[in-house]
């Protein structure tokens, strides 16, 4: 199906851009993608209830058997009954015709099934690929938490070199050389629980394909790179070719075809039956017919065609209220990666480069003996914090385009020199 085609892409291309690489060993985004693809078991589930449901159209195409039976009559009684001598033999063939194209409404009926089934397993598919990509995020989360960490302790090991240097000119007391230690331990605290969390991310992203002890390193990126993303309006109007709202186009069909199944009960089916009787008292032959058919069938099919009414009526509002949840969820999400993205940006250019001359100044009037440890150590911590933030809006940008991603099937296409936005023609 071609949907499920872009829905695939989409997911690739938006984070192929998020998160761009540059060699070729490590694990990228889209290994992950293939890994889960080929090998996740919710989706080769799909092939076994594909099975299912085809044996389920080979059954529903048979026609009504037919029935052959042998009968003897007036047999072992009394007088002219006794023995064999009365009886009477019959050799008969039964069957049903059905009416009302109940065959072509049980065919129906399975073909919808299999049918829904393929936009089903797109819709599957397009989550499980959303979570690989929150998954990989959140092991480019914790590299970039890493590095900020490492910063840190160089920020940390400059203070307390410098605390040393004060302390042996008598200019400090020793308590400002252990609290900058301890600074300095809390920042390699810092760098070991984002050490494990990546070795904690690595593990759950490895667990999609069922990788129970993960080798593998994935090729980092910048999730400060956030690309341009259109209006609402243009987001709200693809909403539309969702498989989500896919969906229902299929279960419309199925309901269709149960209210079609409905009605041709209401046309009633033949009995009939054939034969031949055998007279043993005088060694003659007789042809037997008969046809019969059940009374009542149309009153008796109108409780099964008003349900079936009721449901096909009902799944237009289960559709209208699912395009309200996608469009309430789309809003959302657009609007959270908007916020992070202007905050990304006013962290970037006009936060932290104040930040880093306010802490350079500091840092040299420190030297000189013009302010003291805690200014120094307070502008330090400032600018971690600072840049702490930014990845976390960055990360909440990345995941809010993510889910931008499954509810669209849209995706992200870099250009030359700069990141622009086209839809991913299926």
């Amino acid at each position: 199906m071609r949907l499920r085609l872009a829905a695939f892409a989409a997911l690739f291309v938006v984070c192929a851009v998020a998160f761009p690489t540059h060699a070729a060993d490590p694990l990228t985004l889209d290994d992950a993608f293939q890994r889960v693809a080929n090998t996740h078991p919710n989706l080769r589930l799909f092939g076994t209830r594909r099975d299912v449901l085809e044996a389920e159209l080979d059954r529903a195409s048979l026609h009504p058997a037919l029935v052959a039976g042998a009968s003897v009559e007036n047999a072992f009684g009394t007088g002219e009954a006794s023995g064999l001598q009365g009886a009477e033999i019959t050799l008969s063939l039964a069957s049903v015709l059905e009416r009302g194209g109940k065959l072509d409404a049980r065919r129906t009926l399975v073909q919808s099934r299999i049918d829904a089934l393929a936009v089903e397993r797109a819709t599957q598919r397009l989550d499980l690929l959303a979570e690989v990509a929150r998954r990989y995020l959140a092991i480019v989360a914790a590299q970039q938490q890493t590095a900020i960490a490492r910063f840190d302790i160089k920020q940390r090991e400059c203070t307390v070199t410098e605390a040393r240097k004060r302390l042996q000119a008598g200019a400090s007391p020793e308590s400002v050389v252990l609290t900058a230690q301890a600074a300095l331990a809390r920042a390699e605290l810092d760098r070991a629980r984002a050490q494990q969390r990546e070795t904690a991310a690595r593990q759950h992203l490895a667990a999609l394909w069922g990788e129970r002890a993960p080798t593998f390193e994935v090729a980092g990126g910048d999730p400060l790179a956030l690309p341009e993303v259109a209006d609402f309006a243009v987001r709200a109007d693809w909403l539309a070719r969702t498989p989500e709202l896919a969906q229902f186009v299929g279960e419309a069909r199925i309901r269709e075809a149960r209210l079609q199944l409905a009605r041709s009960e209401a046309t009633p089916n033949l009995d009939w039956q054939v034969g031949v009787r055998r007279l043993q008292g005088s060694d003659d032959f007789g042809l037997i017919g008969s046809v019969s058919i059940p009374l009542g069938s149309a009153s008796r099919a109108q409780p099964g065609i008003r349900a079936a009414r009721a449901e096909l009526a009902g799944l237009e509002i289960e559709r209208e209220a699912k395009g309200l949840s996608l469009y309430s969820t789309l809003a959302e999400a657009h609007g959270r990666y908007r916020v992070a993205e202007v905050e990304v940006e006013r962290l970037q250019d006009d936060v932290l480069p104040r930040l880093a001359k306010a802490e350079a100044a500091t840092r040299a009037a420190y030297r000189a003996g013009a302010t003291s440890y805690l200014e120094w150590a307070t502008l330090q911590a400032e600018r971690t914090a600072a840049r702490k933030q930014q990845l976390e809006a960055a990360l909440d940008a990345q995941r809010a385009l993510i889910e931008i991603q499954r509810l669209t099937g849209q995706a992200f296409v870099a250009g030359a020199g700069s990141n622009t936005e086209q839809g991913v023609s299926p």
